[in-house]
């Protein structure tokens, strides 16, 4: 891998590391501490977001129509999502135990806990736990995926690719065929041992 490539990949890190730490600022600024997967914000917080929370019935009436005849074709998807979920899952716990590499936390992708906040009526909340979800499943899948592919492919496209995954940048140059077999054994050992 070239060396820009390597100091671009460390400059993202850095960024990421950066914004993870501006968004832990932000729980002293809202009144809220991180116990373990849940939040637990201060008494004064939640005795003023409940005040903040709007009815089900006035929130329904201030919606628009097109918004509540979506609705159904929005919750619908919930199928096919759950469906794709249990696959890739399955899908996980075959092959990278057959590939030795080590499995995506589920966990850490499908986060739902904005079901929690107090200024959130009924049908918000639900609406947070779809978005939660379906949002979660796609990146956790989207990560099982970029493992298969470095495990399987690890080259990268001739053409620009809008969204690329982590790994892609670590992936071989398009027609170096000459380091490409050493490129993937390395990129296979890795997958044994990332955290």
């Amino acid at each position: 891998m070239s060396t820009i490539v390597t100091e671009l990949t460390d400059k993202i890190s850095r960024l990421e590391k950066q914004l993870m730490d501006e968004l832990e600022k932000q729980q002293e600024q809202f009144g809220y501490k991180l116990e373990g997967t849940r939040a637990r914000f201060e008494e004064d917080v939640l005795v003023a977001h409940r005040k903040l929370k709007i009815a089900i019935l006035p929130w329904l009436h201030s919606s628009t129509v097109r918004n509540i005849v979506s609705s159904p074709f929005i919750y619908a998807m919930i199928v096919p999502i759950a469906f794709f979920d249990l696959t890739i899952t399955l899908y996980q716990h075959i092959c990278f135990r057959l590939y030795n590499i080590r499995r995506v936390k589920r966990s850490e992708y499908v986060v739902l806990d904005r079901q929690q906040l107090a200024y959130l009526n009924g049908i918000e909340k639900l609406n947070c736990v779809y978005c939660g979800y379906g949002n979660g499943v796609v990146a956790y899948s989207r990560e099982v995926i970029a493992r298969t592919e470095q495990y399987w492919c690890p080259i990268k496209h001739a053409r620009k690719v809008l969204g690329t995954h982590r790994r892609y940048g670590k992936f071989a140059a398009y027609g170096d065929a000459e380091s490409y077999q050493k490129h993937i054994v390395e990129l296979r050992d890795e997958l044994k041992t990332e955290d």
